[in-house]
């Protein structure tokens, strides 16, 4: 299962990736506004958006791209490492029900 993560906390990335794969999950952070992320985020099975620490552009351009293809987008204010271990175990927990 692959997850991008957007926004966040750079001090933080390493510890986000991994907590991602204790879980087996492999996690794409993009803590930073970048050119094309819409691309980079397109093949993945889930977004995971801390929206208190991404802009408005970067959070409207996945928001676009996981809309037409159909991926689903989970949104959290805080961005800490127990917020996205809190949603990944939702998320594996999810993913295992529909395989």
């Amino acid at each position: 299962m692959c997850v991008a993560l957007i926004g966040g906390m750079d001090r933080l990335e390493r510890n986000y990736i991994s907590e991602a794969e204790k879980m087996g999950i492999d996690l794409k952070v993009y803590t930073k506004s970048e050119t094309g992320i819409a691309s980079k985020v397109r093949n993945v099975d889930a977004v995971v958006i801390f929206t208190n620490k991404v802009s408005h552009k970067a959070k409207k351009e996945v928001m676009n791209i996981a809309k037409l293809r159909n991926i689903p987008v989970f949104m959290y204010h805080s961005c800490g490492i127990c917020t996205l271990r809190d949603c990944l175990t939702c998320l594996r927990a999810t993913h295992r029900q529909s395989a």
